[in-house]
């Protein structure tokens, strides 16, 4: 064997041992390559965010709550969306189907948190608590044999004890003026009602009011009752007050506005990216179809309230007073979730029959959307609506070819500004303390036998003003550690004198004590009553 025959038979081995490894690792690359590229596919799908937990779960140092994390993930998810595209948790879903259908059980008593002791404000008419003999003025000090006062007590807390399924038991020790031993309730929860209609009165001999809190399941037969009420007593005219009302069920202001319009005419609209238009039209000649309407808004009015004043305002039936609403015109749907959860997501917006869309930006953000309200304030515009400015683009015509805007939200016809008359140092200092909300519970309870025998909120202003409520308050207050000041009490006197007999009347009488009183430095009230008797500025409905 000469010598280049014996180097290859040496080297060749060598060749192809090395030449196997190269092909080994060369596979073993490429396929790396082909299975990186399939998980790469796979990752950038839809699938991304199962598939990170998944890795988490399977290789991650320590061991993970993953429940934990996607329910803190998914609501930072929601948040690149719209500001009301939501998720609602389990543990949440009875609240809110409680809040939406305008029911829960409980034992019937609406409650206030005072010096850390749980005090009854009222007793609901027909509930578990007034069948027992509970009053307005009790103190539930003790819930199923546990010291309930003095142990840094919180509203939900309260709720979470009071509240449970009907006909499950919850026992109660009530303190009670008169009494030296606790008295013991045992109350059996029953169905209570989530009222949507906060009260329905007479102004005037021919004016009705009637204020709507929000739009849940029953609103539309409350309203109706309400209004029902009101025509009997002689109502020519209507104000609504929709002001402070954030919406609700879509179905409710449907129904209520078709009350208002003839048949046919348009209510509002919808249409989304994947929802194709759809209209809602009166389906009937409204039963109040022809009397003069007033609705009053602010800026804290949103979605139903806003559909419902648009359109009374685009169909020339109503006159809108007030501030300009708050701008949300998006359309959720709620999905459910197999563990009770659910998401409502945003599908379509609201539009009024002018073809106005009553959302209002929220390209920059949630923060900046949320802010919007303080921003009108700095803005000027609570206090002039000439700071509000507008396009041609914004400019839309109602059925009687008037002039209405859009851009964000319900311009009213005749505005009111925020009123800052009577603020002053004083008054900010006893608001923030909640010195005039519990100064008038002590003095209704403290006359709770004397009070009772007034019926109207005339006779309550008769006898608080013999009683110099003012000057007593003053002197509460400054044992509370807000001192006098003359210059405050000239400035916000009134203010004062008027929301303390205000909430006496309501602790006494209910909700028409409070109002008919409160209407007294109620501007844009004043201004609705005006309205009425100023042809030339009220938008007749005929």
């Amino acid at each position: 064997m000469n010598k280049r025959t014996r180097i290859i038979a040496i080297a060749l081995p060598i060749i192809v041992i090395v030449a196997i490894a190269a092909g080994i690792f060369l596979g073993m690359k490429l396929q790396s390559k082909k299975q990186l590229a399939n998980r790469a596919v796979f990752v950038n799908g839809a699938n991304k965010v199962g598939m990170i937990m998944n890795l988490v779960e399977k290789n991650y140092v320590d061991t993970v709550d993953a429940k934990k994390i996607i329910e803190t993930a998914i609501p930072e998810i929601l948040k690149q969306l719209d500001p009301h595209t939501v998720y609602i948790p389990a543990k949440d879903m009875q609240e809110v189907s409680e809040e939406m259908s305008g029911n829960f059980s409980g034992i019937g008593v609406q409650f206030s948190i005072q010096n850390d002791t749980v005090m009854v404000i009222d007793v609901i008419s027909g509930g578990p608590s007034q069948k027992l003999g509970l009053r307005a003025g009790d103190r539930i000090v003790m819930v199923n044999d546990t010291l309930f006062a003095g142990v840094k007590i919180t509203t939900d807390k309260v709720l979470k004890k009071l509240r449970g399924e009907k006909g499950t038991h919850v026992k109660v020790g009530i303190a009670r003026k008169g009494f030296k031993e606790l008295i013991a309730f045992d109350i059996t929860r029953g169905e209570i009602p989530l009222n949507s209609v906060d009260v329905s009165y007479m102004i005037n001999p021919n004016t009705g009011y009637i204020k709507v809190g929000r739009f849940a399941e029953k609103t539309y037969d409350e309203f109706m009752s309400g209004i029902g009420k009101l025509d009997k007593l002689g109502a020519e005219q209507l104000i609504i007050d929709l002001r402070g009302n954030p919406g609700g069920y879509l179905g409710a202001v449907i129904k209520m506005v078709n009350e208002f319009l003839d048949m046919g005419e348009l209510v509002v609209y919808t249409e989304g990216r994947t929802q194709p238009k759809r209209t809602f039209d009166a389906e009937k000649q409204g039963t109040f179809f022809g009397k003069k309407v007033v609705v009053l808004v602010d800026e804290y009015s949103a979605s139903a309230s806003e559909i419902f004043a648009g359109a009374i305002q685009d169909n020339d039936r109503g006159t809108i007073i007030g501030r300009r609403t708050f701008g949300k015109g998006l359309v959720q749907e709620q999905i459910p979730f197999y563990d009770g959860s659910a998401i409502r997501l945003t599908v379509a917006r609201y539009y009024t029959p002018s073809g106005r869309c009553i959302q209002k930006s929220y390209k920059n953000g949630l923060e900046d959307y949320y802010g919007d309200i303080k921003r009108r304030y700095a803005h000027g515009e609570l206090e002039q609506k000439d700071s509000i400015k507008y396009s041609d683009t914004h400019k839309y015509y109602t059925r009687n070819k008037r002039v209405v805007y859009g851009g964000g939200g319900i311009m009213p016809d005749i505005f009111v500004a925020a009123d800052t008359s009577g603020m002053s140092p004083y008054y900010s200092k006893v608001v923030m303390k909640g010195l005039i909300y519990q100064y008038a519970f002590d003095f209704s309870d403290k006359h709770r036998a004397d009070l009772g025998e007034l019926k109207t909120g005339k006779k309550f202003e008769e006898f608080l003003s013999k009683q110099k409520i003012l000057t007593l308050f003053a002197e509460y207050a400054a044992k509370q550690g807000i001192a006098t000041e003359p210059k405050g009490l000239e400035t916000s006197g009134k203010i004062i004198e008027t929301q303390l007999m205000a909430y006496i009347a309501r602790n006494i009488i209910g909700e028409v004590g409070f109002y008919s009183v409160i209407s007294k430095i109620d501007a844009a009230l004043t201004e609705a009553l005006k309205a009425f008797d100023t042809k030339n500025k009220l938008v007749k409905s005929n």
